[in-house]
C-alpha cells in the first residue's frame, strides 16, 4: 500500500493505483470525461489535470501513478486554472444547442461548464461541424460535432463488447468518431455507449426527443429477459415507461445492461397490448368484465375436472413470469388435484425432474474469477450477453475457455479449445473427455462407456480442466442449448462427472428471468413421467400464462395440436394472441406493472415495484390467480400483497433482507451415465435469436429493426450448398416430420456438414417441428 494526501487528507491506496483511484477512496471528485473506473486509461480529455507538489506542470489524475508521501491539490489555483483552460479548448467547437440535446439536465459537459467554463468564449472563428452518421436503429449520432473525443464509446467496444465497432478518423481539429464505412453498430451491449458519452454525440434512437430527462420519474427494476437479473432504473412520464438504463450493482450487472434490456421496452407500449378480458361467444370475440370472465373460467376448470378428471387440466407458464405468478398458478392446478404444471417449455427431456434444482453453481462474481472454463452447449454472446462480458474481461486476464456446441459463432473472445460438432455426437465427445480425465488420474472411467479414442480436443479439454483442481478454479457449464436437447439429461451425467472428477465447480447457465424461481416456486411437475407427458398427451383445459405456443415451446406443432383439441384454453397475457384456439383472454400485467420477484441463475432473489399503474383493466396475475382460487373454492389462496406470496414460497428469511438462495438448490443428481454414437444424414440445431426471448422483446420495434433480428432464419454447411447446388440466399424446402417451410439459406462454413441451423421462436420456421432432430433440406 502507497500513502499519499489529497488536499490535506491522506489516504492508502495499493501500489500502481493512479491519484483518481485515490480520490475516489477519499471521496474527493476530480472533474473528467475520459476516465471511467470499467475502461482503460485515455488521459486524451485532460480535464482532470491537478497541482502534484514537485511536478513542474499539472498532471491528469487519470494517469498519473501515485507515489509514497506524494502531495496532490485538486483544487489549487494552478489546478483550477489548468482545468479551466482545458473547459475553454473543449467548449470552442461545441454547438450550443443545450435546449434541443437529449442529454441536457444529464450531461457532464454541461454541469462542468457552469463551474469552469467562462461566461464568454473568446474563440470567434467559424466552428467546425461533424456530418452525421447512421449506426443502426438503436444509437442516434445525428449531433457528433458535439463529440470531445474522449473515445469512451471506442474503448467500450473494444475492451468489454469485444469488437472495434466505432473507431476515430483524423487528428487534431480534425479528429471524429466514426463507425466502419457502410457498416452498423450490431454488438448486443452497444447501448452502454449512450450511457457512457458525457455529451450528447450519442443519444438513444428510440427515446429520441420523446421526453426531458427531468420530466422523469426514475424507479428501479429487475430485468425480465434473461437469467442474469440486471439491475434497472425505469424512467417514467405520464405513466409510460420511457427509457431504460443500468442501475449499478457490482455483484450483478455491474454498470452495464444488454440491449434487450435496455430497449425491449418499447413492448410495453405495443398496439398488441391487452388492455380488457375477453370471451369467445359463438366464435366471436367479445369484451366482458373481469367478474364475468373468471366466473367462466372458475366454472370451465370444474367442468372439465367433473367430467374428464382433474388429469385433463394442465397449466403452462413461461418462465418469464414472476415466483408469485408461478406459485399461485401452481397452487390453482394442484389445488383441482393435477400435476401438469411446467414452466421448461423448450425442453423435451425431462429425466432429471425431481433430481435437481439447476443454477449457476456459484456466485457471478466467484464465475468471472474462473482459470479454466467448458462450456458446452451455448449461443454465448446471444444467450447471456452480460455473463459473455465477464468471461471475456477473464479470458483477457488469462482464463482458458473451451466450447463445445454445434456452431462456431464468434464470441469476440480467445478459445484455447473448441469442439464445433453434430448434437448427436456431443454425448460421444464428452465420453472422450471422461476417459482422458479418467486415464490422467489413474481411475475407473465411468460405467456404461464404450471405449473411445481419445480426440486431441477432448484431450486438451481435460487437461485444462484438471490444471485448475487444486486451485478449485474451473467451472464446467450447460448452455440453454445444452439444457433443450433430447439427451440432456444424459448430457448433464458425463459432465457431472467430469466436474467432479476434475475439482470442477457444475452449473447451467439458465435461460430465463426465474428459470430458478420457477423450481422453487413448485411450478414443475415432481415426477418425470407427469413431465413428459403434459404435453404429449390431450388436454381438456389448458391455462397458459405468459406463453405463446408459435413461438415458446420445443414443438410448436405439438403445442398447437393440444390446444386445438382443448375444450377450453384459458390465456393469461399482456398481449393479444391465441385468438384461433383460445376461449378466454384475461390481461395481465407486464414485469414494470407489478410487484413480484425473480431468482437469478445465482439464486439471488430479487423483488420490485411496479413502476407504471397498469394499463386499461389489465390486472397483476397474481391477483387474479388469487380470486380464480378463491372462485374454486381453493385453501390458502388469502393473499394481501405480493410480498405475502412472496414469504410464503422462500420462508421468513426473505423478509428479513436475505437474497441467496443458493442453500435451496442443486445441480447433483445421481444419474446412470451412457454414451451413444452419432446420428447418420442431416440433423437440425435450434437457436432462439437474442430479440425474440420473449413476448414483450417480440414486440420492440426499434430491436426488430437490428441484423440480430434480420438474420437469416436458416443456416447450412458448404457442403450442403455444394451437394444442393446452391448460393447464398437462395431458397430451400426443410422438411421436419410432417411439416415443410421455404426460406433463404445462409452460407455458414462453420456448421459441421450433417447440421441444419434453423432458429426457433421465430415466424419463418415456426411450422417445423422440434428443435433438434432428424431434418431434410431441398432446393427449392
Amino acid at each position: 500500500m502507497v500513502e499519499i494526501e489529497i488536499d490535506g487528507k491522506k489516504v492508502e491506496v495499493p501500489a500502481g493505483s493512479m491519484v483518481m483511484d485515490a480520490a475516489n477512496k477519499l471521496g474527493t471528485y476530480i472533474p473528467h470525461f475520459c476516465y471511467h473506473k470499467k475502461l482503460s486509461i485515455a488521459a486524451n480529455c485532460r480535464m482532470c489535470l491537478v497541482e502534484v507538489e514537485k511536478a513542474p506542470k499539472p498532471l491528469p489524475a487519470c494517469a498519473t501513478p501515485v507515489t509514497q508521501g506524494m502531495i496532490v491539490r485538486s483544487n489549487s489555483d494552478k489546478a483550477v486554472k489548468a482545468q479551466k483552460d482545458v473547459m475553454e479548448f473543449l467548449l470552442i467547437n461545441h454547438p450550443l444547442d443545450c435546449p434541443i440535446c437529449d442529454q441536457g439536465g444529464e450531461c457532464q459537459l454541461q454541469d462542468l461548464a457552469v463551474g469552469y467554463g467562462k461566461t464568454s468564449s473568446r474563440y470567434e472563428e467559424e466552428k467546425r461541424v461533424v456530418f452525421h452518421k447512421n449506426v443502426g436503429p438503436l444509437i442516434s449520432m445525428e449531433e457528433m460535432s458535439r463529440c470531445i473525443h474522449c473515445t469512451r464509446c471506442v474503448r467500450f467496444g473494444q475492451e468489454v463488447a469485444g469488437v472495434m465497432e466505432l473507431g476515430m478518423l483524423g487528428r487534431g481539429e480534425h479528429s471524429e468518431i466514426t463507425s466502419f464505412v457502410g457498416k452498423t453498430v450490431d454488438s448486443e451491449l452497444s447501448g452502454n455507449m449512450i450511457d457512457l458519452c458525457p455529451v450528447g454525440a450519442l443519444t438513444s434512437k428510440p427515446f429520441r426527443y420523446s421526453a426531458r430527462t427531468w420530466e422523469l420519474s426514475r424507479r428501479k427494476s429487475v430485468s425480465a429477459h434473461d437469467g442474469l437479473g440486471a439491475n434497472l432504473i425505469v424512467q417514467v412520464k405520464n405513466n409510460k415507461v420511457m427509457r431504460v438504463v443500468p442501475f449499478e450493482n457490482d455483484a450483478v450487472n455491474e454498470c452495464w445492461i444488454s440491449d434487450k434490456d435496455r430497449f425491449a421496452y418499447e413492448g410495453l407500449n405495443s398496439a398488441d397490448r391487452l388492455t380488457k378480458p375477453m370471451l369467445k361467444q359463438g366464435g366471436q370475440w367479445q369484451e366482458t368484465d373481469w367478474q364475468t370472465a373468471l366466473e367462466y373460467v372458475a366454472h370451465g376448470l370444474k367442468n372439465v375436472k367433473h367430467e374428464h378428471g382433474a388429469n385433463a387440466i394442465a397449466g403452462l407458464a413461461s418462465a418469464h413470469s414472476t415466483l408469485e405468478e408461478l406459485s399461485l398458478l401452481s397452487r390453482v392446478v394442484r389445488g383441482l388435484g393435477s400435476e401438469n404444471i411446467e414452466t421448461r417449455l423448450r425442453q423435451s427431456d425431462f429425466a432429471l425432474t425431481g433430481k435437481i434444482k439447476p443454477w449457476l453453481g456459484m456466485s457471478i462474481a466467484a464465475f468471472a474469477q474462473l482459470k479454466q472454463v467448458f462450456v458446452i452447449g451455448s449461443f454465448l454472446r446471444k444467450d447471456h450477453p452480460l455473463l459473455a462480458a465477464r468471461l471475456r474481461q477473464a479470458v483477457k486476464s488469462g482464463t482458458k475457455l473451451s466450447v463445445l456446441h454445434a456452431t462456431d459463432d464468434e464470441l469476440l473472445m480467445k478459445v484455447a479449445t473448441k469442439a464445433v460438432l453434430a448434437p448427436s455426437a456431443w454425448l460421444s465427445f464428452l465420453a472422450e473427455v471422461a476417459t482422458e480425465v479418467a486415464n490422467v488420474k489413474q481411475i475407473s472411467k465411468p460405467a456404461g462407456l464404450i471405449d473411445v479414442a481419445v480426440s486431441d480436443a477432448a484431450q486438451a479439454i481435460a487437461t485444462s480442466l484438471l490444471s485448475g483442481a487444486e486451485a478449485q478454479s474451473a467451472g464446467v457449464f450447460l448452455g440453454n442449448t445444452a439444457a433443450q436437447h433430447p439427451d440432456a439429461s444424459k448430457i448433464h451425467a458425463l459432465a457431472q462427472w467430469i466436474a467432479q472428477n476434475t475439482g470442477a465447480g457444475f452449473g447451467y447457465l439458465t435461460e430465463a428471468a426465474n428459470t430458478v424461481g420457477a423450481y422453487l416456486a413448485d411450478a414443475v411437475p415432481a415426477n418425470a413421467d407427469t413431465a413428459a407427458n403434459v404435453l404429449s398427451n390431450a388436454r381438456k383445459a389448458v391455462v397458459l400464462l405468459n406463453a405463446e405456443p408459435t413461438f415458446d415451446f420445443a414443438n410448436p406443432n405439438q403445442a398447437q395440436a393440444v390446444l386445438a383439441q382443448a375444450d377450453m384454453v384459458v390465456v393469461m397475457s399482456a398481449f393479444k394472441h391465441g385468438m384461433e384456439y383460445a376461449d378466454v383472454l384475461l390481461p395481465i400485467s407486464p414485469f414494470t406493472e407489478t410487484a413480484g420477484t425473480f431468482v437469478n441463475c445465482e439464486g439471488r432473489a430479487q423483488s420490485f415495484h411496479g413502476v407504471v399503474k397498469p394499463l386499461g383493466d389489465t390486472r397483476p396475475a397474481w391477483k387474479v390467480l388469487r380470486v380464480l382460487g378463491n372462485l374454486l373454492g381453493l385453501d390458502n389462496f388469502d393473499f394481501e400483497t405480493a410480498e405475502a406470496v412472496r414469504d410464503a414460497v422462500l420462508g421468513q428469511a426473505l423478509a428479513q433482507g436475505q437474497t441467496d438462495l443458493s442453500a435451496k438448490l442443486n445441480n447433483i443428481a445421481d444419474v446412470a451415465i451412457a454414451s451413444s454414437t452419432p446420428a447418420s444424414g442431416l440433423e437440425r440445431v435450434s437457436d432462439v435469436p437474442i430479440y425474440s426471448t420473449d413476448a414483450i422483446v417480440r414486440r420492440s420495434e426499434s430491436l426488430q429493426r437490428t441484423a440480430d433480428a434480420k438474420a437469416a432464419a436458416i443456416s447450412l454447411s458448404a457442403a450442403e450448398f455444394a451437394r444442393l447446388g446452391i448460393a447464398d440466399g437462395d431458397f430451400v424446402k426443410l422438411t421436419q416430420a410432417d411439416a415443410s417451410v421455404l426460406g433463404a439459406a445462409k452460407l455458414d462454413k462453420s456448421l459441421p456438414a450433417t447440421v441444419v441451423r434453423v432458429a426457433a421462436g421465430v415466424l419463418a420456421t415456426h411450422q417445423l417441428g422440434a428443435m433438434f432432430g432428424p431434418i431434410n433440406v431441398e432446393r427449392a
